[in-house]
């Protein structure tokens, strides 16, 4: 609980000044913070919160909680108000998911504080939230944001996840060929943006051509695409990838009467159950990166690393 006096107001700054100096005190932290009036329309959006949700200030200050966001103001309250009667502890948080303003999930910290006067009265809300730390991110190609700005994207994510988890409970085969075009860099300076975008997607309907009809294929960056395959063992992984490779190669792409000629670098992980998502991904990253700065037009397979017991 927070109580707000009128004593802060010091002889010689006025209300407007006051209201300005702790805006960019509040504007200064990393954390979202928001407060809402009693009337649930929102009062206050710092620059964090804005950050956090892409919901700009000026879209939802004196405005009622927007669907997207009636998780975090109200349920966000309702939570901690639960979390709060086994455990009193004003530093409590309660772990929220909400919508980004993009549309995929997005889990938050969240901290409560109801909002009183001198006299006890009640003058609204305010919340205190940070994105929720995620120890198993999920490794990515060079733009992060592809994913929020792409159809489908964040469905794609779910899905390797998901597969993740049905190897782990299942023991289905799974591994994972990471893949990046090799011309995307030169022919985006050449040619512009749009031209590599559409190279890009010309590419995706030649890889989606090699794919077993268990597989699935979806974007992970800029100009890389993720592979979620069921070939049973390392050999029949490595094996397939060089045959997407080969695949590739049959393509060029055509801008304005120029002709590029394409080839992809791929790199393959089989999975292990030992290891976290993350780590697998961060092995066929890296034996894509080992096949690219080998000139491209390769795939390479990076086995785990076998974990040595003390002696």
């Amino acid at each position: 609980m927070l109580r707000v006096s009128a004593d802060v107001i010091v002889r010689g700054t006025s209300v407007v000044d006051l209201a300005e100096l702790l805006q960019a005190v509040l504007d200064c932290l990393p954390e979202g913070v928001a407060c809402a009036d009693q009337e649930g329309r929102i009062r206050f959006w710092n620059r964090a919160a804005a950050a956090i949700t892409g919901h700009a200030r000026a879209d939802v200050v004196g405005t009622p909680v927007p669907d997207a966001l009636r998780a975090l103001i109200v349920g966000g309250l309702r939570q901690w108000v639960r979390a709060a009667a086994s455990d009193p502890s004003p530093a409590r948080e309660s772990l929220l998911h909400i919508r980004h303003r993009l549309g995929h999930e997005l889990p938050v910290l969240v901290k409560m504080l109801a909002l009183e006067n001198d006299f006890g009265g009640r003058l609204g809300d305010a919340v205190v939230f940070r994105p929720a730390e995620n120890l198993d991110a999920l490794p990515r190609g060079d733009c992060d944001t592809l994913l929020e700005n792409e159809p489908g994207g964040c469905e794609f994510q779910d899905r390797v996840e998901l597969e993740y988890a049905d190897f782990l409970e299942c023991a289905i085969p799974f591994g994972v060929l990471w893949i990046t075009v090799d011309q995307a860099e030169r022919l985006r300076k050449t040619h512009g943006g749009r031209a590599c975008e559409c190279m890009v997607d010309k590419m995706e309907r030649i890889l989606l051509h090699g794919l077993r009809p268990t597989e699935q294929l979806g974007r992970w960056g800029e100009d890389e695409f993720l592979v979620l395959s069921h070939e049973r063992t390392p050999e029949t992984l490595a094996a397939h990838a060089q045959s997407l490779a080969g695949l590739a190669r049959t393509t060029d792409f055509r801008w304005w009467g120029d002709r590029v000629s394409l080839t992809v670098s791929i790199g393959a992980a089989q999975a292990d159950a030992h290891e976290p998502l993350s780590d697998l991904l961060d092995r066929a990253q890296a034996a894509m990166l080992a096949s690219f700065h080998a000139g491209g037009n390769r795939s390479t397979l990076l086995p785990r690393r076998p974990v040595c017991s003390p002696s």
